[in-house]
Order: structure tokens, then sequence, then C-alpha cells
């Protein structure tokens, strides 16, 4: 098998590593970031989690420049030693707990978190033979691409403090749309849904 080849990105102030043995990280994810950030500022007292991180770029934007600390969990052991080293490359590894975990297994321990930020793999198991410089790991989201969503869902619910919120990017409005009685049964209502250049955005806040 071919070694990885091993590259880098700019996003916002952070360099990130990746490989292609990983997603590589979407430029227009950013905004996920950037709107967690600004929900940071009004959030309860807590660590943020990230659940399918990947290499972290998504989280480690999101909490960069606070006090937050962050935990980012991803079943990928590459994913999580990339995510690893992204933290310590960008001068946080004091900041980032990194956690090889199947959200089966969440919450960590009793902790509860003030924000839950998500890029599960949303594209439907017929559909991912059309992205094949993807990992199907990482992108095949089951029949209908919401099967990790859903699984984030549940693990928001359980993990958030009361007042605290999920920002969840899924592939459609209509992905989205057909979370509503999965957030319903968590315990989460929506209060916003932002279109990104590809992929929607979906805010949830804990009852």
């Amino acid at each position: 098998m071919p070694e990885s080849t091993v590259q880098q990105m700019t996003f916002g102030p952070l360099t990130i590593t990746y490989d292609d043995s990983v997603l590589e990280p979407r430029p227009w994810t950013r905004a996920q970031s950037l709107w967690a950030r600004e929900l940071l500022d009004d959030a309860p007292a807590g660590r943020v989690l990230e659940l399918c991180a990947g290499v972290g770029h998504i989280g480690l934007l999101a909490v960069h420049g606070t006090d937050r600390s962050i935990a980012c969990v991803d079943l990928s052991p590459r994913a999580c030693e990339l995510l690893g080293a992204n933290a310590a490359a960008n001068a946080m590894a004091g900041q980032v707990e990194v956690v090889h975990s199947d959200l089966a297994r969440l919450p960590l321990d009793e902790e509860r978190f003030a924000l839950v930020v998500a890029d599960p793999p949303w594209v439907p198991t017929a559909d991912i033979g059309r992205y094949p410089a993807d990992p199907a790991l990482a992108i095949d989201g089951g029949p209908q691409g919401l099967d990790v969503a859903r699984a984030c869902v549940r693990a928001a619910g359980a993990c958030l403090v009361a007042g605290g919120t999920l920002v969840l990017q899924v592939g459609t409005p209509e992905q989205a749309a057909a979370l509503a009685p999965d957030l319903e049964a968590a315990g989460l209502a929506t209060a916003e849904v932002r279109a990104l250049e590809r992929g929607t955005l979906v805010r949830a806040d804990r009852r």
C-alpha cells in the first residue's frame, strides 16, 4: 500500500495537517467554527465537545483564542493522531483532549458540555462512489445519510448542560428537516438552520 502524503492547509489562523487517509478539511466549514465561537460568548460554563472531529480543524478554530477547552472525539486512530499533532502545532495542546471513541460510548464519564459541534458523515451510502478521493468512513452516513448525524444528536442530548447548544452539519435542508423528531426526542429544540456553500448547519438548544 502506498504511503499517505501529508499535506497542510490554512484554516483561519490555524495551520492544519492532514493526509489522504482522512477527510480533507473543507474550507467552507470555517462557517461552522465561527458560529460556534460566536455562541460561546453566551454559553454556560463548561468545555466544548466535538464529535466526528476528523483532524480537528472545526473544533480547534471554534475555541482558538478563548479560555474554553475542548474534547475532540473521532473513531479513526489516524485522525486522532493528526488531531493531536494539529493541536500541538497551533500551541493549543493544553486546551485539547483527543478521544478515540465510538459515539455509542458517550457521554464521557458524567461530564456535561456547554456546546457540542459535529460534522458527521452525511453522504447516503449509495452515493459515496461519487467521491472516490474521500475515505468511506469519513463520508458514509448510511442509507439516508443520517445514521451518524442521529448518533450525534443522541450524544448531544445526553452530554449538553441545560441551556447548552448543538451546532450540527448535515448535507441538505431536507436532511435537517428529517432530524426534527430526533432532536425533539433528545430534548433539543431547533433554533436556526443556515445554508453553507456545501452542506447545512443546524443549531439546536438544550431545554
